[in-house]
């Protein structure tokens, strides 16, 4: 029971206090929230059921689907559920080493989210400008290399975020104005010189994105060059057709989180509670839309889906 005897001062918790001017409106804000992350639950699940139970789906882009949905899985669990014991039951004591292990595998988890989005950029690439040796180029043992290396990646850049600030001294106020507890909430709380939390937190994720972007931007460069030389409209068509999904995810992954990261350090007018929802935003929606995006999107995974779907439904139904 001593745990809810914790004052912010206690110098082995800090406490989360949610979004902060909205505290009475707690239990609804809970209600997108917990809402999306069963959607993205039961979507992610979804897609490595099927794809697990499916031999045809054993192929590299419903791999890198099934590596994409553990992702998104672990990232909005990583915050989520403790956003909820706020929202619900007002625990928000936090132990400085839950709070950085979720600071760790929350940044992890965004970081090898990009890099999926990479590989399944440079899938793409090889199946429309080089259909004839797609099957040898990229196979899963491949695709099981490439998941490896942005894991590894993934780690090496996220573990330096908890390992600088569990130098640092905290002062006697210990309590972070978030939900969940993000590298410059907690770095704020601290007593000591932040400088190279500050930068090291800015120049990382843009780098590793900026990186990111640019080879997806190489591979799309290279697939718009490709389609403009074939002649036939009907085939224009149906590659670009391949790249809608994927094009899609990155649309509500990328603009969303430069615009989170860039106003939470830059954006002094914004009002508290505009930084956190933002913050919020930028993990729930892409994890919650991403299996329904490629659901719909991909005929393949979409059948076997329905097959599975009616299968429960009619087994249900007796």
């Amino acid at each position: 029971m001593a745990v809810f005897n914790l004052t912010p001062s206690d110098p082995s918790s800090f406490i989360l206090k949610g979004i902060p001017g909205l505290e009475a409106a707690h239990i609804w804000i809970s209600i997108p929230f917990s809402t999306s992350y069963i959607i993205s639950l039961l979507g992610n699940f979804m897609v490595l059921f099927v794809v697990g139970k499916e031999q045809t789906l054993h192929k590299p882009m419903y791999l890198l689907l099934c590596m994409l949905a553990l992702t998104d899985i672990s990232t909005s669990t990583s915050v989520v559920l403790k956003a909820l014991c706020i929202f619900w039951f007002k625990l928000e004591v936090i132990t400085v080493g839950g709070c950085l292990t979720q600071m760790f595998f929350f940044h992890a988890g965004t970081t090898m989210h990009s890099a999926v989005l990479v590989t399944m950029a440079f899938d793409r690439y090889v199946a429309i400008c080089n259909p004839l040796r797609y099957a040898t180029i990229l196979t899963n043992a491949q695709i099981a290399k490439l998941g490896l290396v942005g894991l590894i990646r993934a780690v090496l850049f996220s573990l330096p975020l908890p390992l600088l600030l569990s130098r640092q001294p905290f002062c006697a106020n210990r309590i972070i104005p978030h939900t969940y507890c993000d590298h410059m909430a907690v770095a704020k709380m601290s007593c000591g010189d932040i400088t190279v939390n500050r930068m090291y937190g800015l120049v990382i994720p843009f780098v590793v994105n900026g990186s990111d972007l640019t080879l997806i931007a190489l591979s799309y460069g290279l697939i718009i060059r490709a389609v403009l030389r074939i002649s036939s409209k009907k085939a224009h068509q149906k590659a670009l057709n391949t790249c809608t999904a994927h094009i899609c995810v990155m649309l509500i992954s990328y603009p969303p989180f430069f615009f989170s990261t860039v106003t939470h350090r830059f954006g002094q007018g914004i009002a508290p509670h505009i930084h956190i929802i933002l913050a919020n935003l930028c993990f729930l929606l892409p994890t919650m839309l991403n299996p329904i995006i490629y659901g719909a999107k991909t005929k393949e995974l979409r059948e076997k889906v329905g097959k599975y779907t009616y299968r429960m439904w009619s087994l249900g139904g007796h």
